[in-house]
């Protein structure tokens, strides 16, 4: 259930509604804006009658909510989110490009192409150092040497470092050294991490499961922030279906779906939706045209010895010239890269 209160309510009167619901076993969730203030009610309130809410002058309306989540949806809190990376904004006009190579695979490897992307207009420097991987017999990652390289490219850069964590017992060091910590879309499901990384009050970027519905996506959202962090980003980057011409099938219709029913900002990857080096450039464009609020594209300096992923990642040079292009589409739909 959502109350939300008439403009210039006092701080007194909210309070006292607060006590008057919490005392009968509800938890509140709080949100305010430039004009009114709006609390989330957690629990059965089905018991709840609205009329003993409605009574109070200062309340504008009451809304019941069938939907199980309640942070992360739009009518709890209807004005867009933007989520602070390291000075760096994800959501609001600006959309971001979070660029870099699928893994991490040497110090002039990873710094050089962080000044490639920087050079191109990324703010943000992704980079795998724990790879999950379908055979158990493919590269994994640097593990713990990787996040000291992506500290080094950080030095050299300024950018901020986005990269996956696997388990909950690498948190600790994910917390002290990482900006934005992404959870792939096989730990989607993870109850127990997005559990730990509700107690955190890092970014964290959430990729979509293969096989999850929009709704399962956004609950996965909720869990995080339940615990009380709310720096939850969604990341669409493509799901399973029957075709296999490319590597996942990239639901755009995704975007506009979240947007209508929740505050968070949404950023698409197209490198492992397609699962093609040709194919990112229009899923790009797409995804920007469609309203989303970034992109995390695959970028490596020699795709074709790539220890990971080489063939959905463009070359430093190409992927400028789709920086270029993007420019024109965000003025297009009214903002900026």
């Amino acid at each position: 259930m959502v109350i939300v209160t008439k403009p210039g309510t006092r701080n007194e009167d909210i309070l006292r509604l607060r006590m008057e619901i919490e005392s009968k076993g509800f938890i509140i969730h709080e949100s305010r804006g430039e004009n009114f203030c709006v609390l989330g009610v957690v629990g059965d309130t089905a018991k709840c009658d609205i009329r003993n809410i409605m009574v109070h002058e200062f309340v504008e309306k009451v809304l019941r909510i069938q939907e199980p989540y309640k942070k992360a949806n739009r009518l709890f809190h209807p004005e867009d989110s933007i989520i602070d990376v390291a000075g760096v904004p994800i959501g609001g006009k600006k959309i971001q490009v979070i660029a870099g190579p699928c893994s991490v695979e040497t110090r002039d490897q990873i710094i050089s192409v962080a000044e490639d992307v920087k050079a191109a207009g990324s703010l943000l420097l992704r980079g795998g150092a724990y790879k999950p991987r379908t055979s158990p017999y493919s590269f994994q990652g640097l593990e713990e040497e990787g996040l000291d390289l992506l500290k080094e490219a950080r030095a050299a850069t300024g950018m901020p470092i986005v990269t996956e964590i696997m388990s909950v017992d690498k948190l600790d060091r994910f917390v002290e050294d990482v900006d934005m910590i992404q959870v792939g879309a096989r730990n989607m499901q993870n109850f127990d991490l997005l559990k730990q990384l509700g107690k955190t009050n890092k970014p964290i970027l959430l990729k979509r499961g293969l096989s999850a519905t929009i709704e399962e996506w956004v609950m996965s959202a909720e869990y995080i922030m339940a615990g009380g962090n709310n720096n939850v980003i969604l990341c669409e980057r493509g799901i399973r279906t029957f075709e296999t011409y490319t590597r996942n099938t990239l639901d755009l219709s995704a975007i506009p779906a979240v947007k209508k029913i929740s505050h968070l900002p949404v950023v698409v990857d197209p490198s492992h939706a397609a699962g093609l080096w040709w194919m990112v450039e229009p899923l790009a464009k797409a995804a920007i045209a469609i309203g989303a609020d970034g992109l995390i594209i695959e970028v490596h300096n020699d795709p074709e010895n790539a220890l990971c992923d080489g063939a959905q990642s463009l070359k430093p040079d190409r992927f400028e010239k789709l920086m270029k292009s993007l420019k024109v589409i965000a003025e297009a739909v009214d903002r900026t890269i």
